[in-house]
């Protein structure tokens, strides 16, 4: 399978954990060859997984002629909430469930009820052209906290489908929204191909674009790129950034500034022409109003308790210590940016011309190497924050032509100080810069 979303989707959340190395969860093992992905979760002897980062046990199945069939079986994938001591089914989608639980070996014993499946097929409501439409699901690929992810076929062509329970109408409105701004549509944001909801259920749906290569966690962790390919996808994701960063008036349409508050290398997609595109604005907020017919599209949100939104290790200092001003749309923009310096820095370190004569460091998260791979928010707070420390950058990096260039971009998006970091455009320019260097 080229599309893997398991990594997009499960970083959807904080990923916490106070785990040490002597508690780690042993889960029962059991996964059919096209979810390989759960084995990198951890080592696994038998039939038996010990993960890595997560004390999460998760169980996925198919109900077939009224019995449970197992598709998955393993750690889950990323640090997620698992309050469950036993695996509980829980119905996801065509026949389709899962139960995730907490204790050894839990998952090796399902708590499971006969469901009454749908068919297989949703009827699409938006945009218009769409309405009446068929979109049939085929396999889970990404499960998270607030939606499921399926691989589906649309007049012929491959999409995802975005699934939220009925009980998470908020959310799915949330993103919606964010799709549904004038002049969304840019290469560097997967292409929204419309919404929807299923009568037996009353789940909501979003439909997008599918992304051969999965999300850039999947990617960097599968490939290692030449100069010129990491190059190119830098520039892609730093231009989708900078287009949704933006405020355009385009023929008496407005689409207003908006700041992503979850970037993370599992929630930027990588297409077949090795670009990258941001997805899952669940979390996102639309920072300026237009007034006139368009108003609609203001949020005049009641920002108080978000300030940690996102993903744990990508947050920015301010944002961890809760000091961001939620009134100002420069400190959200900003700490964007911030994640964009670690995700450069990602794409980077797997760069083989940057190594050359050497061995290309195998796929590290940002602070993994310094704080593991479960981080807390009082280390990341220590380390990021009071010590004032960021990822490890290569000595020998100093002694390449473009490696002081580099370095400048990525301290520059990484500043502990918000309005000394650079803006989306200047990053995109600063990459511009660097095209004049052939590989190292």
């Amino acid at each position: 399978m080229l599309w893997r979303l398991i990594s997009t989707l499960g970083c959807m959340f904080i990923c916490v954990s106070s785990q040490s190395a002597a508690q780690k969860r042993r889960c029962v093992f059991q996964v059919t060859l096209q979810n390989h992905k759960y084995t990198a979760a951890g080592n696994v002897s038998g039939s038996v997984q010990l993960c890595e980062n997560t004390h999460c046990c998760v169980g996925y199945f198919w109900l077939v002629d009224g019995r449970p069939k197992v598709d998955i079986l393993a750690c889950d994938v990323v640090e997620k909430s698992c309050p469950d001591a036993t695996c509980k089914a829980q119905p996801r989608f065509n026949n389709y469930s899962k139960c995730v639980c907490n204790t050894d070996l839990c998952n090796s014993n399902i708590t499971w009820s006969p469901l009454s499946g749908g068919p297989a097929h949703t009827h699409s409501s938006s945009p218009a052209g769409m309405k009446g439409r068929k979109s049939k699901q085929h396999r889970i690929v990404g499960q998270g906290h607030f939606a499921t992810v399926f691989q589906g076929r649309y007049k012929g062509s491959a999409v995802a489908v975005k699934v939220f329970p009925a009980a998470w109408k908020q959310r799915f409105i949330a993103e919606k929204e964010v799709y549904e701004l004038p002049l969304m549509r840019h290469a560097g944001i997967v292409h929204f191909l419309g919404t929807g909801r299923r009568p037996d259920d009353g789940s909501w749906f979003i439909m997008l674009q599918f992304a051969e290569y999965g999300s850039l966690h999947s990617f960097l962790s599968k490939h290692t790129s030449s100069w010129t390919l990491s190059l190119k996808l830098c520039q892609s994701l730093s231009q989708g950034l900078s287009y949704l960063h933006s405020d355009l008036l385009h023929h008496d349409e407005h689409k207003p500034a908006v700041s992503h508050r979850d970037l993370s290398s599992c929630n930027v997609l990588v297409r077949a022409d090795v670009t990258c595109v941001l997805c899952d604005f669940g979390s996102s907020t639309v920072l300026r109003c237009c007034s006139g017919p368009r108003s609609r599209y203001c949020h005049a949100t009641d920002m108080e308790g978000h300030a940690q939104l996102g993903t744990l290790r990508y947050m920015s200092p301010e944002v961890l210590e809760g000091l961001v001003n939620l009134s100002s749309s420069s400190f959200l923009l900003q700490s964007d940016v911030y994640a964009l310096g670690l995700l450069q820095w990602e794409i980077w370190m797997r760069c083989c011309d940057l190594f050359q004569g050497g061995v290309v460091p195998q796929r590290l998260l940002p602070y993994e190497l310094e704080l593991g791979a479960a981080v807390t928010l009082e280390s990341l707070v220590q380390h990021v924050s009071y010590m004032d420390q960021r990822p490890s950058i290569p000595e020998h990096w100093e002694l390449l032509l473009q490696g002081p260039a580099l370095k400048e971009l990525l301290t520059d998006c990484w500043d502990a100080e918000p309005d000394a970091r650079l803006s989306a455009q200047c990053v995109v320019d600063r990459l511009t810069s660097l095209q004049s260097f052939n590989s190292p």
